[in-house]
C-alpha cells in the first residue's frame, strides 16, 4: 500500500458542487465540518461555482471558505485534480457516462473516493476494473454512499454487530422494510434510471443484479423458501414490519450488503456463514402490495422499451433540479429490519431476534450530503488513525467498511437517528 501524502493542497474537493445533490453536501461542509477543513468545490462552469461560494459564505462566514477549481471531464485534468487532494467526492452522474475516469484518476493516484451512484452494472465494473488498482494505490473508493445504499448498508452492519455482541451467535438473516419513506426523486436520479437501460443489455443488468454479484467471495446459498404468496403477488408478511411488497432499491441495496459480507468475511469478520440478506417496502394491506408489485413489473417492462422511456423522462425534473428545502422540509425516511441469529440448535420459534430502527426527518438528498460529508471526515479526521489498514490499505469498498466511528458521526446529526434493541422470542 502507498500511504496518501498528507500535504496535499486539499484534503477534500466536491466535483460537481453546483448539482442538486453537490450544492446539499457542500451545505454540510460549510455549516458541520471543522472550519479549518481545507477543501475546494469543483466544476466546469465558474459562473455557478463562483455564485455557489458566494452563497456558502453567507452560511458560515466565520469558516475557511472553499477554494474553486475550474475541471472538465478530460483524464489529465482530472489526474491533477486527484494528485492535489486527499479525497474527493463526485456527485457528477450518470456515473456510467461521467463516473469512470473519476474514479479511475482517484484510484491511480491513492485519492480516497465517495459517489452516490446506485447504478449496480457500473459498480460491478469498477470492482473489476479498479478494485486492484486502488489496494495498491491506498485508496478507499466507496461508491453507492448515499440514500442508495448506506441506510441498508449501516442497519445490517448494526443488526451483525449487536447479535454477536448481545448473543455471541452469527447472523443468519436479515429483513429490512423501508418502513417509511416520503420525498420525491432528483431530475438526475431519474435520468440516471432511463440511462441505466439504454446504456446496459438486459443481461448485464441481470449479471449485476443476481445474488452475490458484487461480493468478492462466493455466497451462501438460500435454505428459507421462498412463501407462495411472495412468488404470486410480491407481498409477504413479517412480525414486526407489518405487510411487504416488492422495493425498487432492493437488489442494489442487497448487492452493497453482500458485498460488506464478503469484505467483511475476507478481514476475518463474518457476518454469518449462513447470511442472507432481503429488503421490501411497507405497505397498509396485501391488496396495496399486489397492486405496487404489478406497477413495478409494468415499469419495468416500460423502460426497457425505448419510446416509453422516452415519454417518461419529458415528465421528470432536469438533471441538477429536484425538489425545493421547503418542499423537502416534511420528508422522512425510515428503515426498519429484523436480524435473525444463526443458533444450530435453535427451533424457528425460538430463534433470538433483534430489530433496527434507522430514521431521518428532512430532505432526503440532503441526508445523502450528510453520508458523503460525514463519510469524508471519518476517512480523514477519524480518530482511529489506523482506519486505512483496518480496511486493507484501500480498494472498492462499501459504507459498512467505515464501521463505529462512521454511525457515531451520523448519530450526532440533528434529524438521524438509528437504534437496536433485542425482541421478544
Amino acid at each position: 500500500m502507498v500511504p496518501i501524502p498528507s500535504a496535499r493542497q486539499y484534503e477534500l474537493v466536491v466535483f460537481g458542487a453546483t448539482g442538486y445533490t453537490g450544492q446539499l453536501c457542500a451545505e454540510h461542509i460549510t455549516t458541520h465540518l471543522p472550519t479549518d477543513l481545507r477543501w475546494a468545490i469543483a466544476g466546469r462552469t465558474m459562473s455557478k461555482l463562483t455564485a455557489l461560494k458566494d452563497h456558502l459564505r453567507t452560511l458560515n462566514p466565520d469558516r475557511l471558505q472553499p477554494d474553486v477549481e475550474i475541471v472538465s471531464l478530460n483524464k489529465e485534468e482530472l489526474h491533477t485534480l486527484a494528485k492535489r487532494t486527499r479525497l474527493l467526492i463526485t456527485t457528477v452522474g450518470p456515473y456510467y457516462l461521467y463516473g469512470t475516469p473519476v474514479l479511475g484518476a482517484c484510484a491511480s493516484n491513492g485519492t480516497h473516493y465517495l459517489d452516490v451512484t446506485g447504478e449496480s452494472p457500473w459498480v460491478l465494473e469498477m470492482i473489476q476494473k479498479y478494485d486492484a488498482t486502488a489496494k495498491a494505490n491506498g485508496a478507499i473508493i466507496i461508491p453507492m454512499i448515499g440514500i442508495e445504499s448506506a441506510p441498508a448498508d449501516l442497519v445490517s452492519l448494526a443488526l451483525v454487530s449487536f447479535i454477536k455482541d448481545q448473543l455471541s451467535l452469527p447472523t443468519k438473516e436479515i429483513i429490512s422494510s423501508i418502513y417509511h419513506l416520503k420525498g420525491a426523486p432528483s431530475g438526475g436520479t431519474m435520468t440516471t434510471v432511463f440511462g441505466v437501460f439504454s446504456h446496459y443489455s438486459l443481461s448485464q443488468i441481470s449479471s449485476a443484479s443476481k445474488s452475490w454479484a458484487l461480493s468478492p467471495l462466493p455466497g451462501p446459498a438460500s435454505t428459507t423458501p421462498t412463501p407462495f404468496l411472495t412468488l404470486l403477488t410480491g407481498v409477504r408478511t413479517v412480525p414486526e414490519l407489518g405487510v411487504l411488497t416488492t422495493s425498487i432499491s432492493a437488489k442494489p441495496n442487497r448487492a452493497v450488503v453482500e458485498r460488506s459480507w464478503g469484505l467483511q468475511a475476507q478481514r476475518g469478520t463474518s457476518y454469518g456463514a449462513n447470511f442472507q440478506y432481503s429488503e421490501y417496502a411497507n405497505v397498509r394491506n396485501v391488496f396495496v402490495g399486489a397492486l405496487i408489485n404489478m406497477a413495478y413489473v409494468v415499469a419495468a417492462v416500460c423502460l426497457a422499451v425505448p419510446p416509453m422511456r422516452w415519454l417518461l423522462k419529458k415528465i421528470a425534473y432536469a438533471p441538477g433540479q429536484g425538489p425545493t428545502k421547503d418542499q423537502t422540509s416534511t420528508d422522512l425516511l425510515e428503515y426498519r429490519a429484523i436480524g435473525y441469529s444463526d443458533a444450530p440448535t435453535a427451533a424457528p420459534a425460538t430463534q433470538k431476534r433483534a430489530l433496527t430502527t434507522l430514521k431521518y426527518t428532512g430532505g432526503l438528498y440532503g441526508l445523502t450530503g450528510i453520508f458523503l460529508a460525514e463519510a469524508a471526515m471519518t476517512i480523514l479526521r477519524d480518530e482511529d488513525e489506523s482506519l486505512p489498514e483496518k480496511l486493507g490499505g484501500g480498494g472498492l469498498l462499501t459504507p459498512a467498511m467505515l464501521g463505529q466511528g462512521y454511525v457515531e458521526r451520523l448519530k450526532r446529526v440533528e434529524g438521524f437517528s438509528l437504534e437496536t434493541r433485542l425482541l421478544d422470542t
